[in-house]
């Protein structure tokens, strides 16, 4: 199967694509697959106590990914091994993800930031770490909206679009990322998750 991927995704090589586990032969399956997984991820999320208290742990976060893509991929839940086009180096995707988890741990004990930018700060390192072969972003963004239950305050909109689609909504999100990316500047990544 030849997948194409959206633009600021990354690609499906055929490495990656050897993880498929149903028999699918086009975009549109694939994305349905995927969706019916991230929408019974979703629905465990919220009433998972195991997750409630891992959320900010990497066993924690590779149980999310893997609940959300199991039912697609054979290496859901498992941090890539090789180098995409997006994110930190494969070896330094632990320590990278330990870092961010403790930055988060402060944030929130420290009230550092207010909850938005903390959940702005957690997202845009997420995505920027991409720690998994595939579905990093709507992962990092399931990830976000339930730090934002956890600190009681209500989930983003997203652009109110569906990011995995080509259109304006996921340019926006990948420009936001993009400007955050290169000047740590996270306002426009913001104003699009509440918008």
């Amino acid at each position: 199967m030849k997948i194409q991927s959206p633009p600021g995704a990354t690609p499906l090589d055929d490495e990656t694509l050897r993880g498929l586990i149903p028999n699918l032969s086009t975009q549109q399956e694939l994305d349905e697959f995927e969706a019916a997984g991230i929408a019974r991820a979703t629905l465990w999320a919220q009433s998972s106590r195991r997750l409630q208290q891992d959320l900010l742990s990497a066993s924690g976060l590779c149980l999310l990914h893997k609940k959300m893509f199991e039912d697609v991929w054979d290496w859901a839940g498992q941090f890539r091994l090789r180098q995409t086009n997006i994110g930190v180096a494969a070896k330094d995707i632990q320590n990278e993800l330990g870092l961010l988890l403790g930055d988060v741990k402060f944030w929130i004990e420290h009230e550092t930031f207010s909850a938005e930018e903390i959940a702005v700060r957690f997202h845009h390192r997420l995505v920027w770490i991409h720690p998994f072969p595939n579905g990093n972003g709507r992962f990092s963004r399931l990830a976000t909206d339930l730090l934002m239950q956890q600190m009681a305050e209500k989930n983003f909109s997203w652009g109110r679009s569906q990011l995995g689609k080509l259109g304006e909504a996921r340019s926006a999100y990948i420009g936001a990322l993009k400007t955050a990316d290169h000047s740590q500047d996270y306002d426009r990544l913001l104003r699009f998750m509440k918008s």
